[in-house]
């Protein structure tokens, strides 16, 4: 594995970031453990969760099945870079959400003891709040940093002009500011190229791609459904809105002799400040299919191919001004 850094920071993370949402509602803890220990045998340090994930509100499912994998022992928590979020709701308090320096301070602490750990490895705002001031989020981090609570900050969702606000404010408080930001990215979804992600760029920040394979349409979704897998609504709603340019897709795969899933996630790592797209396998089998991503280098003829089936943006203004 050739480990990457998080962007401008020292912290070295594996090219494909283990994504946990499925861990409670989708798959068992005792899977969990399975894919958790599988994932350090390939060498992925990189986890990322969120105090929501489990869909139970209050309860954290996802970070406590963590935090008994952690406490197996074994070296299994100083392995992984642990990165979690804060921002939706934990209760039905007015202060159990968003980004105030109250929340901040009972998220953190919530998430430690759930995941049964002193320190989490990157800090992260689910979402941007335009209720509280950079201000007075930089200061709550902060404290938790002298704590020894947290060691880096990281965004998600934010706008390139969130993006630009954090880390101006954060210079003039002479802090790190953040060393990351997590966004909706991929072929399908390239909004981000505009504005975000040369923010991210300018700015140091490492890019973690959410949902890189699109929902599932960038998986192989005809080839699956043509073997009698199902579809939800939602998805076969996308798909008649995307299916020309998917069937190319898959067909494009087939003559790179590759899955779509697989491609899909290289082209990723090709993309500027892109440090490590979210895998979130529900078997061992889907990881080790994975790992596959890291040996794929698609040329200049191919990046080509893919942008002419997904268009995506230059930097603004250029993408829409002469």
């Amino acid at each position: 594995m050739d480990y990457v850094n998080l962007g401008r920071s020292g912290l070295k993370v594996s090219p494909l970031c283990l994504g946990t949402m499925n861990f409670g509602p989708v798959t068992s803890e005792e899977d969990s453990f399975a894919i958790m220990d599988r994932a350090h045998e390939l060498g992925i340090n990189f986890f990322d969760t969120a105090n929501v994930y489990g869909w139970k509100k209050g309860e954290g499912v996802t970070e406590r099945i963590i935090g008994n994998w952690f406490a197996k022992g074994d070296g299994r928590r100083e392995k992984t870079v642990i990165a979690t979020k804060l921002y939706g709701s934990m209760g039905d308090w007015p202060n159990d959400d968003k980004l105030s320096a109250l929340n901040i301070r009972r998220a953190c602490d919530a998430s430690l003891k759930r995941m049964q750990t002193d320190y989490i490895d990157v800090y992260q705002a689910h979402h941007v709040d335009r209720d509280t001031p950079f201000e007075e989020f930089w200061e709550a981090m902060e404290i938790l940093r002298q704590q020894g609570k947290i060691l880096y900050v990281g965004s998600s969702n934010f706008a390139g002009w969130h993006i630009a606000k954090a880390q101006e404010t954060a210079a003039r408080r002479n802090t790190l500011g953040l060393v990351s930001e997590q966004s909706h990215y991929n072929l399908l979804t390239r909004t981000v190229e505009l504005e975000v992600l040369p923010a991210c760029e300018d700015y140091g920040l490492g890019v973690i791609p959410w949902s890189p394979l699109g929902g599932g349409l960038l998986g192989g979704v005809l080839r699956k459904i043509d073997k009698g897998r199902s579809a939800s609504d939602h998805m076969v709603k996308q798909l008649e809105k995307h299916r020309d340019a998917i069937e190319q897709y898959e067909k494009f795969c087939d003559e790179l002799g590759e899955e779509p899933a697989n491609v899909a996630l290289a082209w990723l790592l090709t993309r500027p400040a892109v440090t490590a797209p979210i895998i979130g396998p529900r078997t061992i089998e889907q990881l080790d299919g994975s790992l596959r991503t890291l040996e794929i280098k698609l040329d200049e003829q191919a990046l080509a191919r893919l942008d002419e089936l997904f268009p995506g943006h230059r930097t603004a203004p250029e993408d829409y001004a002469w």
